[in-house]
């Protein structure tokens, strides 16, 4: 495997102060939030893939609001059905238990039927798509010709070598220095691959940081806020670079 099994340190974090300027509405059948630029064009557009903490959750909905800031229309869907992870869960909640009803049967459908919508309904005509922690995979699997065109990722989670070989597009990463979910034997193990492919990659290390850092990193702490807003400055140098362009 590129990364490791999803475990605690996927569902623990900070909740941000903030108030998201956003909407929420339907992507297709499903809930999503839709967060769109100054001039309302929907022309370049980023699917935001998020961890388990889901798309209503106000940090993320903040990201979705900056990324449509630099220029991008983001729809960010509800990948759970109604049933994200709360963030900080009581303990004894087993995230592998969770896991059992929110697999790539149940999440493949939902992110297939976006970009399809996006690329029908919205007239997207480039996408690229963003994943944190369990959306990481979501982006590996469908980075492909006429789905998505560019990914970027975070503290990538679940994703496996087979998944990383078939990606045919562009790929971003941002890693933390501690991360048992993608420590340095996965992070080397997955540029190793991408060395012997054709695509274009970039794996940027954040020092002290933590797994989630990109997220619900705790931003009071100066080194903690500067990974997480060059993390975020990284993606959208990324797709401005293979998007935009």
């Amino acid at each position: 495997m590129a990364s490791n099994t999803p475990s605690k340190c996927c569902t623990i974090g900070v909740k941000h102060e903030g108030k998201s300027t956003g909407e929420i509405g339907k992507l297709g059948e499903y809930p999503a939030y839709f967060a769109y630029p100054e001039d309302k064009s929907t022309k370049t557009a980023i699917l935001l893939i998020t961890d388990v903490i889901g798309h209503e959750f106000i940090n993320v909905q903040l990201i979705a609001d900056q990324f449509a800031a630099n220029g991008y229309f983001v729809a960010m869907p509800d990948l759970f059905n109604g049933d994200p992870v709360a963030l900080n869960p009581p303990e004894g909640f087993q995230i592998m238990d969770w896991l059992k009803n929110h697999g790539t049967e149940q999440v493949d459908p939902i992110v297939e039927s976006s970009i399809k919508e996006l690329r029908g309904k919205y007239g997207v005509q480039k996408l690229g798509a963003v994943g944190y922690c369990f959306g990481a995979k979501y982006v590996a699997r469908f980075l492909k010709s006429g789905q998505i065109d560019a990914g970027f990722m975070a503290h990538p989670s679940f994703v496996t070598a087979d998944e990383v070989k078939g990606m045919e597009g562009p790929l971003s990463i941002a890693a933390s220095e501690t991360d048992h979910i993608f420590p340095a034997e996965k992070r080397h193990e997955t540029e190793a691959i991408l060395k012997e492919m054709s695509i274009a990659y970039q794996i940027n290390l954040f020092s002290d940081v933590e797994h989630g850092f990109a997220v619900r990193g705790d931003i009071s702490k100066p080194r903690a806020k500067f990974a997480k807003e060059q993390a975020f400055y990284q993606a959208v140098q990324w797709f401005d670079e293979h998007v935009k362009a």
